[in-house]
């Protein structure tokens, strides 16, 4: 076969050589064209040298190519994957910084909560921009993959105004699958057999049946309390579990910003979650993770291309969707997974034009949801909150209307349950005024904002969060690196 893929974003490192190497595990793939482009020369070229010596290993007559010209990229491609984040580690580091001068501590801050609200708002502009150029010069219904955060909002603006065949996707259902099989013994993923529906990072295992056999709710939560990691690493988790019935998909950290009842004070805060790893709830923890990651590419970058070296083994394929979407839209072979689409009706209790995530088959027809998929009230009311603030938050972005963007702003969750109006109105102005330079919808409004912010009353304080670890240096994760190797 012998087509192109656009990967936007490719100098996101370690997840563009997955998404590469899962694609060239399918045998028909191998003479595709990858085109990859960036905002950062540099990081397009760290990343070209280690795909190259892939494809030179491997033996493989696979064309890799990579260019700042984002629109030369998507030429003729058939697939376009995006995996931005706009505004880097710079703008990402005030959607958790400034929260927290007003009491929203945030463990990841990007989906919702004032950081992922920030984060869409930076996001969504540069999304039309994308579905622009792939209506305009990649090939005639080009599907445009969409990873990157905050997933639903980014989703529901390129169909919604983009006007591109569009889907979302994620991993968070694969990992909470894979978290069950084990507490339930598995002896393979293949014994478990799910239905898993919601919204993106709220998505609910509503069906589970291992070998057949319907697992409950008793044994479920049984099983989660009896096993000795999960049962200190997921607390808040397995509550929620008890509470609702159901088990979700997303990460002790990750669920706790999104729901209004655990991180609301410092001292609820500590006691729901667990510091062995980052996504386990720790204040910033993401974005600690992800500059440390970075810092660590840039410096062991010759051992990252020696590892290249190596030869592609299928059997290490990845469950990251898209490898699989491409292969079961090429050859017809089927795919099963569960994908950020358009509602319109595949969930009966959730709004028509939220975006979903929920089962469906891929094909050479293209992707076909299972509908009529009804979800436990208290999810659902859990999921509505959220979509609701998805919505206010793509017009917001879409229209520059910042009196909007504090509605959306306010009506979040956990930043209900800590902050007030007035609190809230100063926040916006202050992540508004920082990050201007990637706000381009809100030009109009800085000037104002700043006013606003010289004449406010409003106290804020200065504080780290309830559970802040500091970044580590290259010597000390060298350090934690050797001493995991030792012990295992």
């Amino acid at each position: 076969m012998s087509f192109k893929i656009a990967i936007i974003g490719a100098g996101s490192v370690g997840f563009t050589k997955k998404l590469f190497t899962d694609i060239l595990c399918v045998p028909e793939f191998k003479g595709i064209e990858f085109a990859l482009t960036d905002l950062s020369e540099h990081n397009l070229q760290m990343i070209k040298a280690i795909l190259d010596k892939i494809v030179e290993a491997n033996k493989l007559p696979t064309k890799v190519t990579a260019t700042t010209d984002r629109r030369k990229a998507l030429e003729g491609a058939r697939y376009v994957i995006s995996c931005v984040r706009v505004g880097g580690l710079e703008a990402y580091a005030d959607d958790i910084r400034i929260p927290l001068k007003y009491g929203i501590d945030q463990c990841v801050g990007d989906t919702i909560c004032a950081g992922g609200i920030l984060y869409g708002q930076r996001n969504i502009p540069v999304i039309l921009d994308f579905c622009k150029d792939i209506r305009e010069v990649a090939a005639p219904g080009a599907k445009f993959l969409n990873y990157a955060n905050p997933m639903a909002m980014n989703t529901w603006a390129a169909i919604e105004y983009g006007k591109v065949d569009t889907v979302g996707l994620c991993h968070g259902v694969q990992h909470g699958a894979e978290q069950i099989a084990e507490v339930l013994g598995a002896k393979s993923q293949g014994e478990l057999d799910y239905i898993c529906s919601g919204i993106n990072h709220q998505t609910w295992f509503v069906d589970l049946r291992l070998n057949g056999r319907t697992i409950g709710k008793d044994e479920l939560i049984a099983a989660f309390e009896a096993h000795p990691i999960y049962s200190q690493q997921e607390k808040l988790r397995i509550d929620v579990l008890k509470r609702f019935g159901v088990y979700s998909t997303e990460s002790n950290g990750h669920l706790s910003e999104y729901l209004p009842w655990y991180r609301k004070r410092p001292d609820e805060i500590t006691r729901w979650i667990d510091m062995s790893d980052w996504i386990h709830g720790e204040t910033g923890g993401y974005l600690r993770h992800s500059t440390e990651t970075r810092n660590w590419f840039e410096t062991e970058f010759p051992q990252f291309l020696a590892s290249a070296e190596k030869p592609i083994d299928p059997a290490k394929r990845s469950n990251e969707h898209a490898s699989h979407i491409l292969e079961a839209l090429e050859t017809g072979r089927v795919y099963r997974g569960h994908f950020n689409v358009k509602n319109t009706g595949v969930i009966t209790n959730l709004p028509s034009d939220a975006i979903i995530e929920s089962p469906g088959f891929v094909d050479r027809f293209g992707i076909n949801m299972v509908s009529g998929i009804t979800i436990p009230e208290a999810c659902a009311a859990t999921c509505i909150s959220s979509i609701n603030v998805q919505r206010m938050s793509v017009h917001a972005a879409i229209s520059g209307d910042i009196d909007l963007l504090k509605l959306a702003v306010l009506h979040d969750p956990l930043v209900g349950a800590v902050s007030t109006p007035e609190e809230v109105w100063q926040m916006v102005d202050e992540m508004v005024v920082a990050q201007a330079r990637w706000l381009p919808q809100y030009a109009h409004a800085v000037s104002a904002a700043k006013e606003r912010l010289a004449n406010s009353k409003v106290k804020t304080r200065e504080w780290e969060g309830a559970a802040r670890r500091h970044v580590r240096s290259i010597e000390e994760l060298r350090v934690e690196k050797a001493a995991l190797k030792q012990a295992v």
